[in-house]
């Protein structure tokens, strides 16, 4: 009984925290699907990312917030005309969202990536953005893996596929692992800059890397 007394408290102060945080709101009346969409707009904004006339990949799109927001930047507004291309990927069911070319699928998977690379048709991108994170288990070796093993594959297509100035954002998690992913991405970016957005809540371990610039590959 105890046990269940205490998840509805946690489930009650989720619940108030959400109703009451400024961001969902804000989405709500900006028309953002998700309050993430602030995320990505403080880093863009911090680090001038995407402009019109990009490619720009969104990995782990859903619920779609951040290529709304990455639409709206091509656009200048969200029913303006394209100036770009935006190719959105992951495993969930995505509400389509115009001028969003998107592909369901995991991307651990070959044959989803293969099927990426080939929508991608040896374009030069922009800008890679990922939001992607497993499903947690509880036990922090495991879920530092799966966390570790997605950062790397955005990692790796970025690598594959951007143009030399382009630039990755992707999410990690402080804890274990998370240095090694911050020496990941300087053997591959010029510049590498952690970024912790006001939208990401204070108690949540996650924070975004961002790297600019690829470094020369033999």
């Amino acid at each position: 009984m105890k046990v269940k007394t205490k998840s509805k408290k946690v489930n009650k102060a989720w619940l108030h925290d959400h109703i009451t945080d400024p961001y969902v709101k804000l989405a709500q009346k900006e028309g953002y699907r998700a309050r993430a969409a602030y995320k990505l707009k403080e880093i863009d904004e911090t680090f001038h990312l995407i402009r019109p006339g990009q490619l720009v990949v969104d990995l782990g799109a859903t619920p779609g917030a951040w290529s709304q927001y990455v639409r709206r930047k091509l656009t200048g507004g969200e029913h303006g005309g394209l100036q770009g291309s935006i190719i959105a990927l992951d495993i969930l069911d995505f509400e389509p969202v115009a001028d969003v070319t998107f592909i369901q699928g995991d991307i651990r998977e070959d044959a989803v990536l293969e099927e990426l690379q080939k929508v991608v048709n040896g374009r030069p991108v922009d800008v890679v953005v990922s939001d992607m994170a497993p499903n947690l288990s509880g036990i922090a070796s495991a879920d530092s893996a799966r966390i570790s093993h997605l950062v790397e594959l955005a990692v790796d297509f970025a690598v594959n596929h951007l143009k030399p100035e382009g630039a990755l954002v992707c999410k990690v998690f402080h804890g274990s692992g998370y240095s090694q992913l911050v020496e990941l991405f300087k053997q591959h970016f010029k510049v590498v800059k952690p970024c912790k957005p006001k939208a990401s809540r204070d108690k949540s371990a996650e924070t975004f890397l961002v790297g600019l610039k690829l470094k020369a590959t033999a």
